[in-house]
């Protein structure tokens, strides 16, 4: 009976299957389960096809079954075939070689001091073809090395790393779909064998695009402009760009829903605005028609100047749609057309529905709709005779309530990627939106047009100036006491309940959309008992961490210069406070070899042996030192006269488990293993050349997030 009268709210639940089906792929963890999963959806078809073909009451639950079977198959089947076919191996082994290749992409990153380079090469030793992602020194770059130029130079590059700790940020994975093999820095000043082709025209229009505006406007809001204008974020300042995430702005520093929409709105306006000044084109002429297709061009080549990146690739698409709708007289915004736009998304990038960046920008819309599509909200929004000032307000509230639901629709997706989550962004973007739509968009593209004839600069001293306004809001919003919240690593349990409540109160009508508040309700409570890991082990063994809640700190064994580790360890303990050398646990015993700590969890004390180097230590020495200890933590192999009580964590285990997290109350053991199962990409944690500290990777190596608006920490804000 509900479904009968569901009607079409019935459509979008075929996208959400289909997600399911990817999602499903994940985390499952082999291709037994896989194979378990594909079969067991095609016998819940053909059993409801058999079992209900002669119950016509239970037609519409017939059809529902069959089509969320077959599509979380299909779901399935899409993203283990596309992982087959394009999933890129990683090189065997860390090396050290002169390479040389052709340079596919460079994005300068000036308030990083450096560049990041893409390289097609041959693989030394195999000669397969591969491409490289290396970070060079700002100081070492050359004239010349630009896309399309041959370069030859030495490198450090290592296999894509997978996530030191469980719930951190996977970059293999991010390289396995995105085609890259290796990661690493490069050695030296490169030598530049053949000038850039001529096919590389658009890389060097966009270059040159970010390096004019950089030099119209200094700093931060020079790189902010350069962003907006042609998708290169390499200038805005690592202080400004943790304001804008803790204010939950980042959004609009990466070329998403929001800029899309903008640049498409503004041609379909001007365009119908100049064919309405004509009255023979606009008596012959579809107006609407002709408006859509040129805010289509305009919107696809936005999306190609500011670089085509993924989350750009997805707004212009639901843009198109959007456009569609209006060409065609139909409703633009609707559950049912970003339900297409969604499976279209996940037809081509499969991978991303495991993004934050794909859950954030689809969650947003979604909540937008849903709001906007109740009936309250309807019947307050309705035309109605009043005072200009107060139908100003009544949309200036609704502005507010919407970013209110979008921050509490997104806060899940935020707590579980980043383990943290802004409190006031709904606030601040009721600013820092139409500041940036209607002033810093449109007068960045009015100073570009002025700047042809040379007169540009009134122009940028407003975008200047709007741009540092949009800075200072995100300062003093990130500054407020409880700007942001932090949450120990929430569990994919708790995750897949807030999710399901979520779509279940957005894409049904009536009272029964309520029965999703009790999955979001259950979910809640399982996160008011979340509490951190006792002990925390990176993959490779040369990090431990262990924390300490009554004084709210952290102690590493290794801190490292970069502490990238210890940045990683507090977000997956939701701590704030600093970290700390464990050779200043109270009690601590240390000496050159072993490091010995006790911790009283769970009624107990336990007694924690840590190796502080990689030497191999005497066989006398070990049986002294692990005699009576519980957990023994080593980057090396530890042989035989080591056996602690509960757990020897050294290379042997570490090499099959990766990071591992303890909860020593609860007795539970959790390791990267346990989420990455078979998965290509997984494979042992390799270790750095022995001269390179751990925590150099992340800063010089490691493989930048695939899309510009997921950030490694921090809070990311809605992608719109």
């Amino acid at each position: 009976h509900f479904l009968h009268h569901a009607g079409h709210d019935r459509g979008p639940w075929l996208a959400v299957g289909y997600g399911c089906g990817i999602a499903a792929w994940f985390v499952l963890a082999n291709r037994w389960q896989w194979l378990a999963l594909l079969a067991g959806c095609l016998g819940v078809a053909l059993l409801a096809v058999v079992a209900m073909a002669a119950h016509g009451r239970f037609a519409h639950l017939r059809q529902g079954l069959i089509a969320m079977a077959l599509v979380v198959a299909a779901g399935c089947a899409t993203v283990w075939g596309k992982s087959t076919l394009v999933g890129t191996p990683p090189i065997a082994h860390p090396m050290a070689p002169e390479i040389a290749g052709r340079v596919l992409d460079r994005y300068a990153q000036p308030a990083l001091g450096r560049v990041r380079l893409v390289l097609a090469l041959r693989e030394p030793r195999t000669d397969r073809p591969i491409r490289v992602r290396l970070t060079l020194p700002i100081a070492n770059d050359v004239l010349g090395l630009a896309e399309g130029a041959v370069v030859r130079l030495r490198a450090q590059m290592m296999p894509p790393r997978p996530p030191q700790l469980p719930g951190s940020y996977d970059f293999a994975r991010a390289a396995w779909f995105s085609g890259i093999s290796a990661t690493g820095r490069v050695l030296g000043r490169p030598t530049v064998l053949q000038p850039a082709r001529g096919d590389a025209w658009l890389a060097r229009v966009q270059h040159a695009l970010s390096v004019h505006v950089r030099a119209r406007l200094a700093g931060s809001p020079g790189g902010i402009a350069a962003a907006f204008a042609s998708g290169d974020r390499g200038g805005i300042g690592v202080a400004d760009d943790q304001a804008m995430r803790d204010a939950g702005l980042t959004h609009l520093l990466s070329v998403s829903g929001l800029h899309v929409s903008a640049v498409v709105g503004g041609a379909f306006a001007l365009t119908m605005a100049v064919l309405a000044l004509v009255p023979a084109l606009a008596l012959r002429l579809r107006l609407p028609l002709v408006a859509a297709g040129v805010a289509g061009a305009v919107g696809v080549a936005y999306t190609l100047l500011t670089g085509a990146e993924v989350p750009t690739v997805r707004s212009c698409l639901g843009a198109l749609l959007v456009l569609g709708a209006v060409a065609l007289g139909r409703q633009p915004l609707s559950l049912r057309l970003l339900a297409a736009a969604a499976l279209a998304v996940m037809l081509l990038w499969p991978e991303s529905v495991v993004s934050p960046g794909f859950q954030m920008s689809f969650g947003s819309v979604i909540a937008i709709i849903a709001l906007h599509n109740c009936a309250p909200v309807q019947a307050f929004l309705a035309p109605r005779p009043e005072l200009a000032l107060v139908r100003a307000g009544r949309h200036l509230f609704m502005i507010l309530l919407t970013g209110m639901v979008i921050d509490l629709a997104l806060t899940p997706i935020a707590l579980f990627h980043f383990h943290r989550a802004g409190i006031y962004g709904s606030i601040a973007n009721v600013i820092a939106i139409p500041l940036t739509t209607f002033v810093s968009m449109p007068m960045i593209a009015l100073a570009l047009v002025l700047d042809v004839a040379g007169a540009g600069w009134p122009a940028w001293w407003v975008v200047g100036k709007s741009l540092e306004l949009l800075l200072s809001i995100a300062h003093w919003t990130a500054a407020q006491p409880g700007a942001v919240t932090l949450l120990p690593a929430m569990g994919a349990g708790a995750f897949g309940l807030f999710v399901a409540g979520m779509l279940w109160l957005a894409l049904w009508r009536g009272s029964v959309r309520l029965l999703g508040l009790v999955p979001a309700l259950v979910a809640t409570l399982m996160l008011s008992s979340l509490r951190p890991a006792d002990l925390l082990i990176t993959g490779d063994g040369r990090n431990l961490g262990v924390v300490d809640p009554e004084r709210g700190e952290l102690l590493v064994l290794r801190p490292g210069r970069s502490m990238f580790t210890r940045d990683a360890m507090l977000e997956l303990t939701g701590m704030s406070g600093h970290a700390a050398p464990l050779e200043q646990w109270p009690g601590a015993r240390c000496n050159h070899d072993f490091c010995l700590i006790e911790l009283a969890r769970g009624g107990r004390p336990w007694r924690i042996l840590v190796a502080r180097g990689e030497a191999m230590v005497a066989y006398a020495d070990q049986a002294r030192a692990c005699a009576g200890v519980d957990i023994v933590v080593a980057p090396h192999k530890l042989f035989g006269p080591c056996r602690p009580a509960m757990l020897k964590a050294d290379k042997v285990l570490l090499s099959r488990t990766g990071g591992i997290a303890l909860d020593l109350v609860n007795r539970r053991v959790v390791t990267v293993e346990d989420s990455e199962g078979e998965h290509p990409w997984w494979r042992a944690p390799h270790r750095l050349p022995r001269h390179l500290e751990d925590d150099d990777w992340p800063t010089d190596w490691g493989l930048d997030p695939p899309e510009a608006s997921q950030p490694r920490a921090g809070t990311p804000a809605r992608a719109q």
